[in-house]
């Protein structure tokens, strides 16, 4: 039987277009102590160290982990890094969570970050590949065809992306940690924002972000021994597809749906929509919240577009909020941010996801995916201690 795992800690740093006041180690050292502090730990008290970054060459330096191993408090201790594209903050979060659930270290440090301020993602994402035709276009240039796809299947209206990347905007004012905050942004301004890769307008995509998220993970005896609410983890699945084969289903992969089947068998929950109160999911472009709603199982196909025009992702009102942080239309240092919204996920469940709090949040869904959105990772986190 898995050992439970607990969430006891989360640090974040300020996601902000340049962090020119910090180093990087610096950087990975704020979020560190945010967590230590949160989960009233310290140094001495972590037995291992799991870290995760988008490619290298972003920042041209390689194995970065190796030289933050002081500023991680790692030096001695097992330190383990994860990479698997943009959704790597996920999937180090749900590789440190399988060694405390495994009972091999008993408190685990994992955290995510970039720099972006010192890279050019775009650049480097255009690079030529051996043995494949580089698109020159970043990832707003691979993914807007496959959104174009899912409008054509759907039938959806076209300024459903405008209304995501609205909303998260909005619900971004109510987090000091994300980085756009546009308060006197309107619709109409969302709507008349330059076209960058048909359909997707300037507005509807993510920032470039420097900043760290961490977490600091604990077996059952010591979420049990924690003085403030922990989020305990229900469960937690990787999945991962080849990007180019014979009829593979770009809107909506097979991979997303075997990993969305086996978090939610594995927290026993039945009925998606009704059982979760708050959903952070990956949306780096705004057209992929109603893929992914119908994708994980939380509407059916073709229904996903649907629930962002009645309102139903809306922090205010809605019965399935979505991104309540801002999610990455908002902040986006990529090696961080899919373990941002596996952190912001722990935060409700715990209550303390301050002015965007969903009211009564029991569970919550966190999410990553990345590379050609063939990589995911995906966590349920619960307030309640679960019972098998």
């Amino acid at each position: 039987m898995a050992e439970r795992t607990a969430v006891l800690g989360v640090g974040q740093t300020k996601y902000q277009t340049t962090r020119g006041d910090m180093s990087l180690p610096g950087l990975v050292r704020e979020a560190a102590y945010r967590a230590l502090e949160d989960a009233e730990l310290d140094w001495n008290d972590i037995d291992a160290v799991v870290v995760g970054k988008a490619p290298d060459f972003f920042e041209g330096v390689m194995q970065p982990e190796l030289y933050l191993a002081e500023a991680l408090g790692a030096v001695g201790k097992p330190l383990l890094r994860v990479h698997t594209a943009g959704s790597v903050g996920g999937s180090t979060a749900v590789v440190a969570a399988s060694l405390v659930q495994a009972g091999i270290h008993r408190r685990v440090l994992t955290l995510g970050f970039e720099k972006q301020s010192e890279s050019n993602a775009t650049w480097a994402l255009s690079l030529p590949q051996p043995f494949s035709v580089s698109i020159n276009a970043g990832a707003g240039g691979y993914f807007s065809p496959i959104i174009r796809q899912y409008m054509a299947r759907t039938n959806a209206p076209e300024l459903i992306g405008c209304m995501v990347a609205f909303k998260d905007r909005q619900h971004a004012l109510r987090n000091p940690y994300a980085h756009l905050q546009q308060k006197e942004l309107t619709f109409d301004q969302v709507v008349e924002s330059p076209m960058l890769w048909e359909p997707i307008r300037f507005s509807e995509t993510c920032p470039s972000s420097d900043g760290a998220c961490a977490l600091v993970l604990g077996d059952e005896a010591a979420g049990d021994a924690s003085t403030k609410p922990v989020a305990w983890i229900h469960g937690a699945a990787l999945r991962s597809e080849a990007n180019n084969f014979p009829g593979r289903d770009e809107v909506n992969p097979q991979a997303s749906r075997d990993c969305a089947d086996d978090v939610f068998a594995q927290a026993g929950i039945t009925d998606r929509r009704a059982e979760i109160d708050e959903v952070e999911i990956y949306v780096p472009f705004s057209w992929y919240e109603p893929m992914w709603l119908e994708s994980l199982g939380f509407c059916e196909i073709g229904d996903g577009w649907k629930l962002v025009e009645e309102g139903a992702t809306h922090l205010d009102g809605g019965d399935l909020p979505v991104n309540c942080s801002g999610g990455v239309l908002s902040s986006n240092p990529i090696g961080a941010s899919g373990m941002i919204r596996f952190a912001e996920a722990a935060l409700q469940v715990r209550g303390m996801a301050g002015d965007h709090q969903v009211d009564g949040a029991r569970k919550a869904f966190g999410h990553a995916y990345g590379g050609g959105a063939q990589y995911y990772a995906m966590w349920i986190v619960g307030a309640d201690k679960p019972t098998s």
